[in-house]
């Protein structure tokens, strides 16, 4: 049987409010036992390559399962789970909340409040799908923008408290919506990986648009990590595995190095040499269970690495969902602070 993974102990921070860590995550690197009488040990980590943050519960990862497209996916992503034993705190959505009914999206909830896992769903058209793909992953027009809120409201409407965002517009309009109370308080946005910050001066600018967690490409290094965490406490989103369209990266040596210098870090299991899901159909049903069994089974796999490495302690409890207190930008209005 897979080991458990343990859980912070004695933490009563309210999910409000951002906490430090106050001792180092207990890392190891790989086989410095055998390496080290042959003169071959890494170097020993410097403390202040360590992130200061955490989530507000204490923990400094949590676990998402992506591409998850629809109830059957997610039904069979949360049964492999369960055979597993890998927790999951954040399954996402890739097509688009345009690409569910109603009744899919509320059986989706359902069943996500069953398992204390949170649903993330995609915000509207995108430029790769529109009559003009030069846009790329961003929001082509106004006509796009409205559509990426239209599905924002009625994804909320519904009970859903997270979106993706691909598009820098969009996102400081929907904070600005949450602002005014027009979406729930409690709603999260996350940044998708299609246009994710690739330094600390664009992870900043994210957050302060209204970005509560973000992805960045997988193929950053450990010192780039480090150079975000010295500007952002926001929550990073990490394809340990990505898939081709974003790099086909695979860096699960690096887990506790990532989860070390990037906390609060979504470690994300994704795979690589699987077929495209988006906009998904059922013509793409039996590749999208195969990856979504294979993408919980990767996770064991990491989660197995992290136990071994020795950081695994501060994983945040089960069904933890908020990022924790973040800067913006003025609302209109509003002095700056």
């Amino acid at each position: 049987m897979p080991k458990p993974i343990s859980t912070p102990e004695s933490i009563s921070t309210p999910e409000s409010e951002s906490v430090p860590l106050s001792l180092p995550l207990p890392v190891r690197h790989p086989a410095d036992s055998a390496l080290a009488p042959l003169g071959h040990a890494a170097p020993a980590d410097d403390p202040a390559d360590a992130s200061p943050y955490a989530f507000p519960d204490g923990g400094t990862w949590r676990t998402e399962v992506p591409s998850v497209e629809g109830p059957e996916v997610l039904a069979a992503v949360l049964a492999e789970a369960g055979r597993l034993g890998v927790p999951v705190h954040r399954v996402s959505q890739g097509s688009g909340v345009w690409m569910l009914t109603d009744t899919e999206i509320t059986d989706m909830l359902d069943a996500c409040a069953a398992h204390g896992t949170e649903l993330c769903l995609f915000t509207g058209p995108r430029g790769t799908w529109d009559v003009g793909g030069g846009a790329g992953p961003r929001a082509r027009g106004q006509e796009a923008v409205a559509g990426c809120v239209e599905d924002a409201l009625r994804a909320t409407g519904l009970g859903v408290r997270c979106l993706l965002v691909a598009d820098e517009g969009v996102l400081w309009l929907l904070h600005r919506l949450r602002a005014a109370g027009t979406l729930p308080a409690g709603t999260t946005f996350k940044v998708s990986a299609l246009i994710g910050p690739a330094n600390p001066a664009s992870y900043e600018i994210y957050e302060r648009l209204g970005a509560d967690s973000l992805n960045v490409p997988s193929d950053l290094t450990l010192a780039q990590l480090t150079q975000i965490r010295r500007v952002s406490r926001a929550p990073m989103d990490f394809y340990v595995e990505s898939p081709d369209d974003l790099g086909g990266y695979v860096r699960m040596y690096d887990v506790a190095q990532l989860v070390r210098r990037g906390a609060p870090l979504y470690l994300k299991f994704g795979l690589s040499r699987s077929p495209a899901l988006y906009p998904y159909g059922a013509q793409l049903r039996a590749a999208a269970l195969d990856c979504a069994r294979e993408r919980v089974r990767r996770g064991r796999l990491v989660l197995d690495l992290l136990t071994r490495l020795g950081a695994d302690g501060r994983m945040s409890p089960p069904g933890s969902r908020l990022p924790g207190e973040l800067r913006r930008f003025p609302l209109p209005g509003e002095d700056a602070r």
